[in-house]
């Protein structure tokens, strides 16, 4: 295909992307939903491209990607994956990694280590630990910025924890003083799930930047989408090896999908028990898995990065919007609202309400009037994970108890700030939540 022929095909899904009228508003009528993805031109025009070269495993735009992602994020590193859930897998899993041992202050971590976290949250933050065998420690949340309680945390340390593993919840980032200080103080690996936080910030830091490892979503719900994918950053090229190892099925291999040989010294291995000269790209160091992404993947999130800071910056209005209409109606009387950690300035994934304790309202009824109404609604996620069905039977441990993480499994519900939520919208919701106060405690 010449360049002409390419550039005339691009030009053409452009055209028609920008002629395809957006839908209108039409109230009571056309659905909220909580999260979504906000696609242009652009992005239809990266992936065609991609698409054109018919390489379909990562390639010259997965590379430009983790590139910039790394360098957007403020780490040195970015490998793509396939999921978020998978960028928690692999980043676990490669604090693991017998490569670590006297590259880092730390030793890896074994079966039977504890890792501190909570339990109100997303069960791929925590699924990992159980599935290396190794000890959950919950600890109970701040019942407004529905993070960690820094204190608990501290309560919670004995001679057998190792890590701390926590997500900055809904885009507010956990206070990342204390929990960075409590790391220092007992030697802790630190994984920060920032899923749900892609450009939150901490005393004017990124959020992930803090600790050892970090991991991003690229769900159509996340700040940024790939359709499925995920991203795990470090600063640690230890780490970084780790992680491609275990991404690309543990192989002990660096080259890149068809290339062979970057080392110079294909046939002149000599590892394990393997006989000298095994080809080096057959030779595992990791039990490792399938996550890789694909170049289609990758220029779409390439796409959809340049536009990352107007996308947080239209959650945060969103949520100031809210906010400010909650406390002028007085419905905070019913509801405790969210609020952004001290030294934060959250990227915010959702608008998280939680039902005041002896208020008429129930939350069956408020979230199924509100879905009747059009506006979408989401608990925050699993609730509390040691209720959920999975954990039966798995080895956890509770610190100090867990009722601001019931009262969230309770009463607690979220409905959405994301960039395709306009003015129009919010005013809609604002009076829906309104009226429905009204009635519902009449």
């Amino acid at each position: 295909m010449s360049e002409m022929q390419r550039r005339l095909i691009l030009d053409q899904c452009r055209r028609l992307f920008e002629e395809t009228p957006p839908r209108p508003f039409v109230p009571g009528e056309t659905y909220i939903p909580v999260t979504g993805k906000v696609l242009d031109a652009a992005d239809l025009v990266n992936m065609v491209d991609s698409c054109l070269d018919m390489w379909l495993t990562m390639g010259r735009y997965g590379d430009q990607f983790e590139a910039e992602l790394a360098r957007v994020f403020g780490t040195r590193h970015a490998r793509m994956t396939v999921s978020g859930s998978a960028a928690n897998l692999l980043a676990f899993s490669a604090l693991f990694s017998p490569t670590l041992a006297g590259k880092h202050e730390r030793a890896p971590l074994r079966p039977g280590d504890e890792v501190l976290t909570v339990a109100a949250g997303f069960p791929t933050t925590v699924a990992p630990i159980v599935q290396h065998g190794c000890v959950p420690v919950f600890v109970d949340v701040d019942p407004h910025t529905h993070n960690a309680d820094p204190s608990l945390l501290a309560d919670a340390i004995t001679p057998r924890t190792r890590a701390v593993m926590m997500a900055h919840s809904l885009g507010n980032p956990f206070d990342l003083d204390a929990v960075s200080q409590l790391c220092r103080a007992h030697n802790l690996w630190l994984v920060e799930d920032c899923c749900d936080a892609f450009g939150a910030t901490f005393r004017g830091r990124n959020v992930g930047t803090f600790g050892d490892v970090a991991t991003l979503s690229f769900y159509p719900a996340h700040h940024i989408t790939t359709g499925e994918g995920g991203a795990v950053m470090t600063d640690h090229g230890a780490i970084k090896r780790a992680v491609e190892s275990m991404r690309d099925w543990g192989r002990d291999c660096w080259c890149a999908p068809g290339k062979d040989n970057t080392c110079g010294k294909r046939f002149d291995w000599q590892l394990g028990d393997l006989p000298h000269g095994y080809d080096h790209k057959y030779i595992y160091t990791h039990l490792g898995y399938n996550l890789k992404a694909t170049d289609m993947q990758a220029a779409i999130g390439l796409s959809q990065l340049k536009k990352l800071p107007g996308f947080v910056a239209k959650r945060r209005e969103n949520f100031a919007a809210l906010s400010a209409a909650f406390l002028a109606e007085g419905l905070d009387e019913h509801f405790t609202l969210p609020r952004a950690t001290p030294g934060s300035d959250p990227s915010w994934f959702g608008f998280l309400l939680t039902i005041r304790e002896g208020s008429p309202l129930s939350r069956r009824a408020v979230v199924s009037h509100l879905e009747e109404q059009k506006i979408g609604t989401r608990l925050l996620f699993a609730g509390n994970l040691t209720r959920q069905p999975a954990f039966k039977g798995v080895e956890y441990r509770i610190s100090g108890g867990l009722t601001h993480t019931d009262a969230l499994m309770e009463r607690g519900f979220w409905i959405g700030v994301w960039p395709g939520i306009d003015a129009q919208r919010i005013e809609y919701i604002i009076g829906v939540f309104k009226d429905m106060c009204r009635r519902m405690t009449a």
